[in-house]
């Protein structure tokens, strides 16, 4: 697995190992491409990792997971993210391809972090720290907040908390 450009794996104040910069990128910059391993929604494997994806592009079926198999599989979680992630289907090589890009300016040293969206029935405690944390690792929209179990709710913060109430 080769070394991602101008990024590096440390262990992470966010959880277990995390990435930092090594050098800065500007709104809008590519941070990198994700390398990982395509399974349909039937798959047994395990999803730690692993992105979820449409499949409406690909013919197989929705959704697809693109279990990452490089760097990227340790960008923690935030709240308040400093990247995005997208996706796009390759038709020619038959496979998903994944990619990271800087929603603000990111300096040297700072951890990559995008907000995982977690469904509800799958959230968790989050531990990013942001000033505008939800709380909960999910999805913030308010149809996702309302299938959240009732003894998650009450871990909800901010805004996140408002929508539920």
């Amino acid at each position: 697995m080769p070394l991602l450009d101008g990024l590096r794996v440390v262990f992470s104040k966010i959880h277990g190992y995390g990435v930092v910069t090594m050098r800065p990128f500007k709104k809008g910059e590519l941070v990198c491409f994700g390398d990982g391993v395509l399974y349909l929604a039937d798959a047994d494997f395990d999803d730690t990792y692993a992105l979820i994806l449409p499949g409406e592009d690909s013919g197989k079926g929705s959704p697809l997971f693109w279990d990452l198999a490089c760097q990227t599989r340790w960008f923690n979680h935030s709240c308040d993210p400093n990247s995005e992630v997208m996706s796009k289907w390759d038709q020619e090589a038959d496979t998903m391809r994944a990619w990271w890009v800087a929603k603000r300016d990111i300096p040297v040293g700072e951890e990559i972090t995008y907000d995982y969206a977690f469904a509800a029935e799958v959230a968790e405690p989050c531990a990013c720290g942001a000033p505008t944390c939800r709380g909960l690792i999910v999805d913030d929209a308010p149809e996702e907040l309302a299938k959240l179990p009732a003894h998650l709710r009450g871990q909800l913060r901010g805004a996140a908390a408002s929508r539920v109430a």
